[in-house]
């Protein structure tokens, strides 16, 4: 089974995600780029992600903040979230069964899926963080996709773009490769993929059939 990440890797969402973020935390007194938080943050559940931040600056959030930013993100979804270049074609040419598995919320994954117009590829094998005990970089969405597809986690390979979600794959016992195709790729992007122990690094969509075909994915 291929086991995809969702933000960065089937839609091009971090880009916008992590823009509003920085531009609300900037806002609140905390100056910090989207760049930062992407090359620092991304692949954990959005809500550890601020919250972690606000242990370093020292100071909760105002009251709302985080879920301001999850509003404006929903509302840009329809204007502004695109697919990540290539993925229709690449996810067509692969055999299933295929399965999603991301720390983003079931509710705003799914719309995701559905606004990209690739929710239909995969659907019932969607599958959050939030329906398991711990984010990435734990196992256990991984695991939960696995055990709810009947398959073995040795039988699953991950397509992921962030460190935490290599190791999240990592330690649930499967394979994983990294992809650096989307907008929010920054430079050394694929060696942090790749020192985290990502078996291969994938710039675009259209070479994942190929390296899939290559592991016996």
């Amino acid at each position: 089974m291929i086991i995809f990440d969702c933000d960065g890797v089937l839609v091009d969402s971090e880009i916008l995600s992590n823009s509003i973020d920085a531009e609300l935390m900037t806002g609140a007194g905390h100056a910090i780029s989207a760049s930062e938080l992407i090359e620092n943050f991304i692949g954990r559940p959005k809500g550890e992600i601020w919250a972690d931040i606000a242990g370093r600056r020292g100071t909760p959030w105002p009251v709302g903040l985080l879920a301001q930013a999850e509003a404006t993100l929903i509302e840009r979804f329809d204007t502004d979230l695109r697919p990540v270049d290539g993925v229709h074609d690449a996810v067509d040419a692969l055999p299933g069964p295929l399965a999603v598995a991301s720390s983003s919320a079931l509710p705003k994954l799914r719309l995701a899926l559905t606004v990209t117009g690739l929710l239909e590829r995969f659907d019932p094998n969607v599958f959050s963080a939030s329906q398991v005990a711990r984010g990435k970089p734990e196992p256990d969405v991984f695991l939960f996709a696995a055990e709810r597809c009947g398959v073995r986690p040795s039988d699953c390979i991950v397509v992921e773009d962030s460190v935490a979600g290599i190791t999240a794959a990592q330690r649930a016992g499967m394979r994983v490769l990294g992809f650096t195709g989307g907008r929010h790729s920054y430079r050394g992007h694929a060696e942090k993929l790749a020192a985290a122990g990502a078996l291969e690094i994938v710039a675009h969509m259209r070479d994942l059939p190929g390296r899939l075909e290559a592991l016996g994915g």
